[in-house]
């Protein structure tokens, strides 16, 4: 089958999470069903009213909410003043412990899509106790070598796009980490400059999907568009901001760390991820993984195919909990 039909939250609300922050949280679907907490892509990304539609609202009780900065949550990573150091991985996590608590879960299914998957595995690598099983799509393990394909590497697969976008830096600039070089002109104090630079790497963004020059709508708003390039690359520029003394290859070095813990990698077979064998790598690391690659489908959870393989694996669990 495909997604559910559309569901409305039966509760919400805005957590303190200290630093200034208050994150958005909701939850759909049955109050007494199995635990499933969404986390979305980006960084930066914020969630979709489409992610309630991956699980059974009479079988789940499903938790989304708006990562530091995105979203409906507060300060947004768009003004300029809103102070990004306290916005990491680890940051991030200390938040899913706080909301878990918050709303009395003992145990959460873990969703993550693309940047959601990074933060769902670290999560579940540092709190196994808290995670019941995981699905992720868009797989990827916030490595540095990962960040180099999708600025670097994809140039040669689109040439045209990468000279506009490695020309919008400053010529010093464009041989090394562009995703650093992009937070750089990120945090100018020039408002035209951060603009420009916004706009910039969105179309590198639209450009890889790929899909016609400025087609995707999310990156037609001004707030949502600064936000997001100002958050991914505050990530993608730092080593995913992993922890400190943590290396950017950590998440894929301790998968040994999820043995006990069910999960499912959804991937597209058309996935430029792939061109680095993570997936694999991961799925072969991780004993108690399944991995569902789907022809002919690139970076996108909401594909046909996608979207029903996805459905099913949350069905399965969801079945197994003794729940539905």
């Amino acid at each position: 089958m495909g997604l559910y039909p559309e569901i409305e939250p039966y509760d919400h609300g805005m957590l303190d999470v200290g630093d200034d922050n208050r994150i958005y949280w909701e939850t759909c679907g049955n109050p007494d069903g199995k635990p499933a907490v969404m986390l979305h892509g980006g960084p930066g990304s914020g969630c979709s009213p489409s992610f309630r539609r991956y699980f059974d609202p009479a079988a789940y009780r499903i938790v989304l909410l708006d990562q530091r900065g995105c979203g409906r949550s507060t300060p947004p990573a768009s003004a300029y003043d809103t102070d990004m150091s306290v916005n990491t991985t680890p940051h991030i996590i200390a938040d899913l412990e706080l909301l878990r608590r918050h709303l009395g879960i003992e145990r959460w299914l873990v969703w993550g899509v693309s940047w959601g998957s990074v933060l769902g595995l670290r999560y579940a690598q540092t709190h196994p106790g808290a995670v019941s099983e995981l699905v992720l799509t868009g797989v990827a393990t916030g490595s540095n070598a990962e960040v180099a394909l999708m600025t670097r590497g994809l140039g040669r697969i689109f040439p045209e796009a990468f000279e506009r976008f490695v020309g919008e830096l400053p010529v010093a600039e464009r041989d090394g980490n562009l995703a650093a070089a992009y937070n750089r002109l990120l945090e100018s104090p020039d408002p035209a400059v951060r603009e420009r630079a916004a706009r910039a790497w969105t179309d590198w963004e639209t450009a890889i999907i790929p899909a016609p020059p400025r087609s995707v709508e999310r990156y037609e708003d001004p707030a949502f568009r600064m936000g997001f390039a100002r958050t991914v690359t505050h990530y993608w520029g730092n080593d995913h901001l992993l922890g400190e003394g943590v290396d950017d290859e950590v998440v894929l070095r301790e998968a040994h760390l999820l043995k006990g813990i069910p999960g499912t990698l959804v991937q597209g077979g058309l996935d430029f991820g792939n061109l680095l064998g993570i997936v694999w790598r991961l799925h072969h690391a991780w004993p108690d993984s399944e991995l569902v690659v789907v022809d002919e489908v690139g970076h996108n959870a909401g594909a046909p195919g996608m979207t029903e393989v996805l459905v099913a694996a949350t069905d399965k669990y969801a079945a197994g909990s003794g729940r539905r």
